[in-house]
């Protein structure tokens, strides 16, 4: 929100009250506590009828400072409030000295100025200034209507962007916007976004947590052009600063903060296909598109049935349509005995229709207006009402009919909507209405989590939802919404998946093609490139089925060779998934994470770094032409084995097979032996491609098994014109790929074949080094 009229003053109907200077400093426990009047005192009589600020600053992990301003501490604040990871034995050096107070946590401290002028600094590294908030940036703000709010705004350095605030369509730097944490369903062509997530970085090494799940407003270099503002109302504002200063390192704290992303199932990686949205189907149409699938050599690993699993009029009751579905369980049975997983769509919404409405009315367990009669509208669903997730019978409520589909053999589901959700509700447990308006997503499918978790143990539970907030992260996966079938769509769907990964979220997807309308052949291969060179696949579509040859039959020949490419690079990927569960580094990572020391990528939106070690840039025309920048170094392109300089922008034409995919000088891309599906024993026979290894250099790669426990550990290190490759448990065959290295004298182990792309070396299992010479 917008409280001032340009540099001098203040917008009409409201009163501002800023701290004018710091009157007096307590120390207490861990925390340093500055009092802070909203006028210089210059006498006693100064003191009466002054506004008086409390600014509490402390530390809940090492690294990261919490500041906490504070007007009138008397309200009683309501629930939901997010979940912080605070650690309790965080070392703080407190000192209180003439010219300044300052709590020092890590590599970061804080530092208020005692004398003069209100100003708070936070410092990193060498007593480097990080950001600050000085006279008029910290406020209180009393509108006529008798509303208050406090806002904070912090500087923003020249050159210094802004990146995350959750799934954002809008330009990936968010420097010029203004962005309001409000959950809405409202496509991926607008401002207004699915997943508002209150935190957001910088590319100069900090992020900044909002710890409020109610509606933050954030003015991006939109009111004052060097400050962020953010704002919320009430009496009080929470926020953490939260120190890398490596980029990842600012992701990895964050998530250490507020929850890591749980580790998907392997077989989560693989191709899905869904039976789109408002199509006609029944158990014949979906064997024809299984079947199709197979005939045609495509590995299809997940099949989803979309909304009308269930009759009309009937969302949700969790029953198949008998009309379509007269033996959900012998089909199910049939379908898994093919090698597939199933997911089915569900929401948290029971319309009237409903066979669980009556149920749910009557034990309380949907939401309720003030007068106690239950919520109810006709958007979307005729009559429909909504779990109220505060009540813990509710959820368990819910949790029963969810077991049902699990015995059925339902393996994930795809927990859509959790936006639309009212203000004027009483909820069970008292949570504030407004609180619970984004919080909502996260009680609902932390719910739907938990009975995967309890049935298919950690790391087999996986979701495909569209909603969220911060902490949400712990429950992937997440995907882009709805989307429309053109390239500029496309754009705006990367957009989104780039700042929903620097919000912490590791884990994420997109409706290959576009869900609204039917993409060209042209566009649907191009995207099923894209689709597939992401963490999670999809095929799904609005009102036309999605399989590739009713577009063209190149579309069936490129949806087989992505998806037997992600198959084979499962090893790599999920290596990097484990990262993402461990650390909060994304799978799908914007190239600032990767390359923050090279000006250009804090920039780049229409490309991305998949992993550390591969470049993707997506071609989003009917031209082919690509246009993408590489930073500096030898790159590699994975698929044709060129070798090209980088430190420059590159423009040149693909064709529908290929794409830029390049890959990193000094990286080891773990490539596995199976093509046909994404859970397999990634060790065996393991191909170990080794690229643009510089003199002197050590490069590292882990190869977990399909638990995410590490299996195999790798290591290649070059000294003059010797290259070593270690393994450190080699009780499986394994084998090198010397990347555009010819020719070359094996020393250790077995060549089997040398030409252009490189020389291919073989390891038996026992033997745990290879060693040659080039």
């Amino acid at each position: 929100m917008k409280f001032t009229n340009g540099y001098w003053q203040m917008r009409e109907g409201l009163k501002a009250f800023f701290p004018a200077e710091v009157h007096d400093i307590e120390i207490k426990g861990n925390s340093l506590i500055v009092y802070a009047p909203c006028r210089h005192i210059r006498h006693r009589g100064d003191t009466l009828n002054c506004l008086l600020f409390t600014v509490e600053f402390s530390s809940p992990m090492e690294d990261v400072i919490r500041v906490k301003i504070c007007h009138h501490k008397g309200r009683i604040e309501k629930p939901p409030f997010f979940n912080i990871n605070e650690k309790s034995d965080v070392k703080v050096e407190i000192v209180n000295g003439d010219e300044y107070a300052s709590l020092a946590s890590g590599q970061l401290k804080v530092r208020i100025k005692k004398q003069g002028d209100w100003r708070v600094e936070f410092l990193g590294r060498d007593d480097e200034l990080v950001t600050e908030s000085s006279f008029r940036n910290m406020g209180y703000i009393v509108m006529d209507s008798g509303e208050t709010y406090v806002h904070e705004q912090l500087l923003l350095k020249v050159g210094e962007c802004v990146y995350g605030l959750g799934e954002r369509f809008t330009p990936f730097v968010k420097n010029g916007q203004t962005v309001d944490m409000w959950n809405e369903d409202g496509g991926t062509s607008s401002e207004i976004a699915y997943k508002n997530v209150p935190f957001y970085m910088t590319n100069q090494g900090y992020g900044v947590f909002v710890n409020h799940p109610e509606k933050v407003s954030f003015e991006i270099a939109s009111e004052k052009v060097s400050r962020v503002q953010f704002s919320v109302p009430g009496e009080y504002l929470e926020y953490f600063i939260i120190y890398g200063p490596e980029p990842k390192k600012v992701l990895e704290k964050y998530t250490d903060l507020t929850g890591k992303p749980a580790l998907p199932p392997a077989w989560s990686f693989g191709l899905w296909l869904t039976t789109s949205f408002t199509t006609s189907y029944d158990e014949k149409t979906v064997n024809s598109f299984i079947d199709g699938m197979a005939e045609r050599d495509i590995p299809l690993h997940v099949f989803h049935f979309d909304c009308f699993w269930m009759k009309e009029f009937h969302w949700c009751n969790f029953e198949w349509d008998e009309r379509v579905f007269p033996d959900p369980e012998g089909m199910l049975r049939r379908l898994k005995e093919k090698g597939l997983k199933i997911c089915v769509w569900i929401n948290p919404y029971i319309a009237q229709r409903s066979r669980l409405f009556e149920e749910g009315m009557k034990y309380g367990y949907l939401l309720k207006r003030p007068n106690g009669d239950v919520w109810q509208w006709d958007m979307w669903q005729a009559g429909m009402a909504l779990v109220d997730f505060t009540n813990p019978e509710a959820r368990e409520w819910f949790k029963s009919k969810l077991r049902r589909l699990l015995d059925m053999g339902v393996d994930a589901f795809k927990t859509d909507f959790g936006e639309r959700i009212p203000t004027d509700v009483v909820y069970y447990d008292g949570s504030d209405p407004v609180k619970m308006h984004n919080y909502y997503t996260y009680l609902y499918n932390k719910t739907v989590f938990e009975v995967l978790e309890e049935r298919y143990g950690k790391g087999g539970a996986c979701l495909f939802a569209r909603s969220a907030t911060a902490g949400s992260q712990q429950f992937p996966v997440h995907w882009g919404g709805d989307c429309t079938a053109s390239y500029e769509s496309m754009a705006e769907t990367l957009r989104g998946g780039l700042s929903l990964g620097m919000s912490g979220f590791g884990f994420w997807s997109h409706d290959i093609s576009g869900f609204e309308h039917t993409a060209t052949p042209d566009l649907y291969k191009r995207w099923a490139a894209f689709g597939l060179l992401s963490s999670h696949s999809r095929l799904h579509g609005s009102s036309s089925y999605r399989v590739p040859w009713l577009f063209d039959e190149e579309a069936v020949d490129v949806v087989r060779h992505f998806t037997k490419l992600k198959c084979r690079l499962m090893p790599y990927l999920y290596a990097a998934a484990c990262e993402a569960s461990q650390k909060g580094i994304p799978v799908l990572r914007s190239m600032l994470l990767e390359f923050p020391d090279d000006p250009t990528c804090s920039y780049l939106d229409l490309q991305y770094m998949l992993g550390e070690s591969l470049l993707v840039a997506p071609i989003f025309n009917d031209k082919g032409i690509a246009k993408y920048y590489l930073p500096e170094g030898r790159w590699t392109h994975l698929l044709d084995g060129r070798v090209v300089d980088g430190g420059r922008w590159v423009k040149e034409k693909y064709d529908y097979m290929s794409l830029p995919l390049w890959v990193r000088p000094n990286s080891i891309v773990a490539m596995g032996a199976v093509d046909t599906r994404p859970d397999y024993d990634y060790a065996q026979d393991v191909t170990f491609h080794i690229f643009q290894l510089d003199d002197g250099s050590v490069v590292e790669a882990e190869v977990p098994n399909i638990c995410g426990q590490v299996e195999m550990r790798v290591r290649a290190e070059r000294k003059g014109d010797i290259i070593t490759v270690t393994v450190d448990n080699a009780t499986k065959q394994w084998n090198v790929m010397l990347r555009n290295m010819t020719p070359v004298e094996v020393i250790k182990g077995e060549k089997v074949s040398q030409d252009y792309v490189g020389t291919y070396i073989r390891a038996e299992a026992g033997l745990n080094e290879i060693l040659v010479r080039v």
